[in-house]
């Protein structure tokens, strides 16, 4: 059992449910990325989603966009971010998910990065441009390398194509709450609740929840029905408006603090 299914399983004997925030590496650089890294795990995450910064992202909004135009210009790496996720294995074992797109992967070679990124302490890959139909090659390195593909799914999603992609999930299911980019509105739990609560009886793996989610309330709203709580854009925007504060840590810090809180308090 990898680092994925230990951190859920321990979740679901607690009655809770995960909390999953994402960064963009190398924002505002690569060596503060480590400290926000370190931050997340000592406020509660349970998981962590480090986005690899890419210049042509299809599926990000305006906040995450210029998070990575930002790690780009400050040069950041592909191979600068598995230094991150190498230098927190230090002293965590907190899963962590890759998430990005899948040229950069391309370009460093999809045999020679499921070795680098298992040897750096990867527990997962999610590429938000790569249809699970054309993911063999990479996905055949990746499990020789023992890491997760993790699987997207969307309200827009087939019943048919969701209950197939469910049933051979890695890792966790990421489902995106809401057609559009990350940061455009607010989740509407109450809309989607009946689609995740199907979908978890056929899933093989956990069904996460992103897109949308910006408060605790959210939060908490989502962690009734699903199994983990992804929060991205409201983060990010966090650490773009403290990025030369000696603050960064404190707010990052008290903002996770409070979304555990929440997920703690649904679940009970």
């Amino acid at each position: 059992m990898g680092r994925i299914e230990e951190r859920f399983a321990h979740l679901l004997q607690q009655g809770e449910a995960a909390l999953i925030p994402f960064i963009t590496a190398g924002d505002p650089d690569l060596g503060t990325t480590v400290k926000i890294l370190h931050e997340l795990v000592e406020a509660g995450a349970d998981l962590i989603e480090l986005g690899i910064p890419f210049s042509d992202p299809m599926a990000d909004g305006p906040t995450i966009q210029a998070a990575s135009e930002r790690a780009l210009a400050n040069g950041a790496t592909l191979a600068g971010v598995l230094d991150c996720v190498r230098q927190l294995r230090e002293h965590s074992n907190v899963p962590v998910v890759l998430m990005g797109y899948y040229n950069p992967v391309l370009h460093y070679g999809a045999a020679q990065f499921s070795h680098d990124a298992a040897a750096a302490g990867v527990d997962g890959l999610l590429l938000v441009d790569l249809p699970p139909e054309e993911a063999g090659e990479i996905q055949e390195d990746l499990r020789r390398s023992g890491i997760a593909l993790i699987t997207l799914l969307a309200p827009t999603t087939p019943r048919e194509r969701a209950t197939k992609l469910a049933a051979v999930g890695e890792g966790y299911l990421y489902y995106v709450s809401m057609t559009g980019v990350t940061g455009a509105k607010q989740v509407d739990a109450a809309g989607i609740v009946d689609e995740v609560e199907a979908l978890r009886p056929l899933a093989a793996v956990p069904v996460a929840v992103g897109f949308g989610i910006t408060t605790p309330a959210d939060a908490a709203a989502v962690a009734d029905f699903a199994d983990g709580v992804v929060v991205g854009s409201a983060l990010v925007k966090i650490i773009a408006e403290y990025a030369d504060s000696p603050e960064l840590l404190d707010q990052v810090g008290g903002f996770i603090r409070k979304l555990k809180e929440a997920t703690r308090r649904s679940s009970q």
